[in-house]
């Protein structure tokens, strides 16, 4: 009875279907560390609706020493892991960038990438600064055909205090992707703020939960039930094409 209950105090459901940012796949960075944690939090994900989750593990040349070889590895456990508990969601891998010269070099080798969708590929940056070469990187990425995807713009410093360069990169052909979490001040009212002018703006195409624990999944059902959660979701958002 204890779980029937708990059960009905979800949130509503909510109509994207695909998260494209999280952190599930267990042991490969700051996220979820076991497979008993990634369990329970992509039941929450399946109660609150989502069908498909695209996890992205960090790649940072500093700290996170991915590949697609141990991403690829570690998903296929976690997809068998699940299989073996009647589990059942579209579960992929692609991976979280760290704007780094590693990452740009693989680029310009043409090196294997982890991409999803129509070819978009997550990235990050530093978020204090502008890296200096960031257009450089730009216009090289989309001239071999990735459609790059900035991870949670209204974190960065550079972008809060200066939104004309966020409508700068968006005209380079860079789409934004805003955390949920974001919409309820988890990370910092600045943050929440610039959150709440991309969406005024019209300036976000996906929306993602960045999820690393349980934590995050209760701010996901928090940010749902506010009102700028609603009003993204008037927005031609992408979530439901992939």
């Amino acid at each position: 009875m204890l779980s029937w209950f708990k059960k009905k105090e979800i949130a509503a459901q909510t109509p994207i279907r695909t998260d494209i940012h999280s952190h599930l796949l267990p042991g490969l960075d700051d996220g979820v560390q076991s497979f008993e944690d990634a369990e329970e939090i992509i039941l929450r994900f399946i109660q609150a609706g989502h069908q498909k989750l695209i996890t992205t593990p960090h790649i940072m040349s500093d700290a996170y020493r991915n590949t697609p070889d141990i991403i690829r590895g570690r998903l296929g456990e976690l997809n068998n892991y699940l299989r073996n508990k009647d589990i059942h969601i579209h579960l992929e891998a692609a991976a979280e960038y760290y704007l780094d010269e590693a990452f740009i070099k693989s680029i310009e080798l043409n090196q294997e990438v982890l991409t999803f969708g129509k070819n978009y590929l997550l990235f990050e940056t530093n978020f204090m600064t502008e890296p200096f070469h960031l257009k450089e990187f730009i216009f090289m990425a989309t001239t071999r055909g990735y459609q790059l995807v900035l991870a949670h713009p209204e974190r960065y410093v550079y972008l809060q205090n200066d939104l004309t360069k966020a409508e700068d990169l968006i005209n380079r052909g860079v789409y934004f992707q805003v955390n949920t979490s974001s919409l309820t001040g988890y990370y910092s009212r600045e943050a929440q703020r610039t959150a709440f002018k991309l969406i005024d703006n019209g300036w976000i195409h996906f929306l993602g939960s960045d999820c690393h624990s349980l934590q995050h999944i209760h701010l996901l059902e928090e940010a749902q039930r506010s009102r700028y959660y609603q009003k993204a979701l008037t927005l031609p958002l992408l979530n439901n094409n992939l």
